[in-house]
């Protein structure tokens, strides 16, 4: 039997049907995040072509081929923050341009607050030569006891032949504090070799290295990887600017290191055993000299790294820290180049940067947790159905779909009184018809 409805009621269920039964709220705008670089992530490198760092112009010299460096690891390169992930120049939007200098990569940086104040390729891999030194102090400068005496071996003095040396003799007795001064006045590689063979415990210097990495990790430095304690070229040692500003602030953070640092001539004890007298040896880092405020530092030369320098200085309370690498000596030598970015640091506001150092150890704890991941917790207890949750955790009022949320309750009361007036009408016919029958 076929059911007539009357027009009216096909009409309004035909409305009811086509209309939404919950409205959709808008989507919510989104959340901002904060600007402040993740040490240990991978940051948001900068999009764009490098902009080319100020060079001067060196003399062409004949350079030995440059070894090839570690693959690149992307988030390596913005440790201290995402701007310092560039080959070119970052330095801040209204600083002055800094000095024109031979080095290919370079950075400055303060040494108290950590802020990176500007740079060239800051995160670019370069041999380090002699600054390496600095990570050999950074590393055992502290464990080692500088009134210790000790015995210099035929093995301490096995260095590439015309490298720079102290003069310590196989059989000679010196104490320790005295070899530090030997290592960062004179650049002794001999010095590095013995301070090496003494922190390395029963691995001798092949412990000393594996500590200095360890210490690289430990600082963030995580381009930085020794294989000679001395800095003399070896294959897969690598550092790079930031790395360098990381460790010399390390160095500069111990006031033994300081005191060393600025020692403008100490004297390498007698050895009459051997026949040998004692003679003066002087600091070879000019900037202890010649720049006002100077902190000391160290300087560094080989064929593979050329010149590479660090050097501090301190002016109105503030300490800056400025790192270069791949420089050439003329027209201004690797101290000078030095001195005009320390002048061009402090010639910045004290709350410029573009970065900042890290701090020891803050590295490896954030990747530690990354790799974790996030810790299972125990599921909260279930809360009682009267309980309330607070204000702030219900979602804001959306005025924009109020209305159509309260016209889906009218459409779905009405189409509820709709149908329950079809199903009164068709359970009277039904019963009419059957009185028919």
């Amino acid at each position: 039997m076929r059911v007539r409805l009357p027009a009216v009621t096909v009409t309004a269920v035909l409305l009811l049907a086509a209309a939404p039964a919950t409205a959709s709220p808008a989507p919510a705008p989104p959340v901002g995040t904060g600007s402040a670089p993740a040490p240990a992530g991978p940051g948001v490198a900068p999009t764009g072509p490098a902009v080319p760092c100020p060079r001067a112009v060196a003399p062409a010299v004949t350079r030995s081929p440059r070894p090839t460096p570690p693959p690149v690891v992307p988030p390596d390169r913005t440790i201290g923050g995402a701007a310092l992930a560039t080959a070119g120049l970052v330095v801040p939007p209204t600083a002055p341009a800094p000095p024109a200098v031979t080095a290919t990569s370079w950075l400055v940086a303060d040494l108290d607050s950590g802020a990176v104040l500007g740079g060239c390729g800051p995160h670019e891999y370069a041999t380090p030569a002699s600054v390496q030194k600095l990570l050999l102090a950074a590393t055992l400068l502290p464990k080692l006891d500088p009134k210790q005496v000790v015995t210099a071996t035929p093995a301490d003095l096995d260095i590439a032949p015309g490298s720079s040396a102290v003069g310590l003799v196989a059989g000679g007795r010196y104490p320790v504090e005295t070899v530090w001064l030997g290592l960062l006045l004179n650049s002794g590689n001999e010095a590095a070799n013995l301070l090496a063979r003494l922190g390395g415990g029963v691995d001798g210097a092949d412990g000393g290295v594996r500590a200095m990495n360890e210490e690289a990790r430990r600082l963030g430095a995580l381009q930085t990887h020794a294989v000679t304690p001395s800095g003399l070229d070896g294959p897969g040692q690598f550092t790079s600017a930031y790395d360098l500003a990381l460790i010399a602030r390390a160095c500069f953070a111990d006031p033994t290191f300081r005191r060393y640092a600025l020692t403008e001539q100490t004297r390498i004890p007698a050895q009459p055993a051997l026949n040998r007298k004692g003679f003066q040896i002087q600091n070879q880092n000019q900037l202890v000299y010649r720049y006002p405020g100077a902190l000391g530092g160290k300087t560094g030369f080989t064929d593979y790294a050329r010149h590479t320098y660090v050097g501090a200085a301190e002016r109105n309370g503030r300490r800056l820290v400025a790192t270069l690498l791949g420089a050439e000596p003329r027209p201004m030598r690797g101290w000078e180049q030095g001195a005009a970015l320390l002048d061009w640091g402090f010639s910045l506001p004290r709350d410029a940067s573009v970065g900042r150092l890290v701090e020891p150890g803050e590295v490896e704890r954030a990747r530690a947790s990354a790799a974790a991941g996030p810790t299972a917790a125990q599921p909260p207890p279930a809360e009682p159905e009267s309980t309330v949750r607070p204000t702030a955790a219900r979602p804001a009022r959306d005025d924009t779909v109020g209305a159509p949320r309260a016209l889906a309750v009218w459409y779905g009361l009405g189409a509820a009184v709709l149908l329950a007036a079809v199903a009164l009408t068709l359970g009277y016919r039904h019963r009419a018809s059957r009185r028919r029958r």
